[in-house]
């Protein structure tokens, strides 16, 4: 039976308000409205804290005293902390809780969940600097493990992370990077000889993330056991079984009443009754496997869609235009040295924003209504580059007071 890694990632922007054309020049907040309760921040994290995280933590302890084998690995983004400060300080105490444990590994990735590695390297060091010393303030936790933002990927991205000095990064196990490899194996990047490389295992990821309470897919109703006896199968075909998802799964995107808790309650027990089962982190399982060959990934990919590109996020004109004007302010807003305009600019790098931009139909483009508080791609699209608009203002107005 090969290792399970339970990878969870855990994150929440701050969401762009219904920023108006005559709200330029007026209004420097582009992240809090009060008035409108869909699109509240501090209103979506209590409702994510009470339906998923403080559910899901508290299980996950649970799990974690009763199973001493039982192991998780989890990327908690910047954006995220910064609100679980603010508007769920029991939710922040709970991971510190997880983390505590000794048997919980946090991953390093950019703080603001952006794509900043696509438009200026630079920035992405920054940023991936300012999460780390996060999390070492927040937990006293040194990272050794990488994860980018949405899993996007490539061999330049893995050179990257080797010289920053990490152990281990995550990806996609995406049918044309392995071609006729398993992700069901530890695996080296090329170029980057002294890096792992962990492949998510879609399938059986996405039988719990996306799969589970559909009452049309033939598996309905997916219980522990028969999930075990899935796992089971790839003994002999596999050493290591990455379920990697949104850790929103449990009880936001797949609810309660689905029965999503009770199954991932009883999992741990279904896997161990097997002597030779267990559980790894990420950076376990990158110390204890070889790489069984060299993965090439000349572009960049996701695990987005089922494109597994970028296209969910620059797939569309106003995309691609949105983010050229985002990180063409990157000099100019730097060079303020006004830590308010640069942690907005940051903040409105985080990758949701393009997100919600997304113009894909047919079963993507339900994924990306489901996630966007915005009525059309259009309004997330006019929202956004007004605040931007207003930032630059603010930023050209700035630069002139120093002349």
């Amino acid at each position: 039976m090969p290792s399970v890694c339970f990878y969870f990632q855990v994150h929440q922007p701050r969401r762009v308000k219904k920023y108006r054309l005559f709200d330029i020049g007026r209004d420097a907040d582009y992240f809090n409205d009060d008035s409108e309760a869909n699109t509240n921040n501090g209103k979506i994290i209590r409702k994510v804290s009470e339906k998923c995280y403080l559910p899901a933590n508290r299980l996950m302890l649970e799990l974690l005293a009763r199973h001493p084998e039982f192991k998780i690995t989890y990327s908690l983004s910047g954006v995220l902390l910064d609100q679980l400060e603010e508007y769920a300080p029991e939710v922040l105490l709970s991971f510190q809780e997880l983390v505590a444990t000794g048997r919980v590994e946090l991953l390093n990735e950019t703080y603001y969940h952006s794509l900043a590695y696509l438009y200026s390297p630079t920035e992405f060091r920054r940023q991936v600097r300012e999460h780390r010393k996060k999390l070492i303030d927040l937990f006293r936790y040194e990272p050794e493990s990488f994860r980018h933002t949405e899993l996007v990927y490539n061999n330049a991205l893995a050179k990257e992370v080797e010289d920053l000095g990490y152990r281990a990064i995550l990806a996609e196990g995406a049918d044309h990077i392995l071609g006729w490899r398993s992700a069901n194996f530890l695996y080296q990047p090329k170029g980057a000889p002294k890096l792992r490389l962990l492949l998510k295992n879609y399938k059986l990821s996405d039988d719990i993330a996306f799969r589970f309470s559909s009452r049309e897919w033939r598996e309905w109703p997916l219980d522990a056991a028969k999930f075990a006896t899935w796992l089971g199968a790839i003994n002999g075909a596999g050493e290591l079984v990455n379920l990697f998802m949104d850790y929103e799964t449990f009880g936001e995107h797949q609810w309660a009443d689905t029965g999503i808790f009770d199954f991932l309650r009883a999992l741990p027990t279904e896997l161990l009754k097997h002597p030779d089962n267990d559980f790894v982190t990420v950076g376990e399982a990158a110390r204890r496997f070889a790489p069984r060959d060299e993965i090439d990934a000349p572009d960049f990919y996701s695990w987005a869609d089922t494109e597994r590109d970028l296209s969910a996020w620059l797939g569309n004109p106003m995309q691609q235009d949105a983010a050229r004007r985002l990180y063409a302010l990157e000099k100019p807003v730097l060079r303020t040295r006004d830590e308010r305009l640069i942690g907005s600019w940051r903040r409105l790098g985080t990758s949701d924003h393009l997100y919600y931009m997304c113009t894909k139909w047919w079963q993507d483009g339900d994924v990306h209504k489901y996630f966007s508080p915005y009525a059309s791609p259009y309004e997330a699209f006019i929202s956004y580059m007004n605040a931007l608009h207003d930032l630059e203002l603010r930023v050209n107005a700035k630069l002139t007071e120093h002349v």
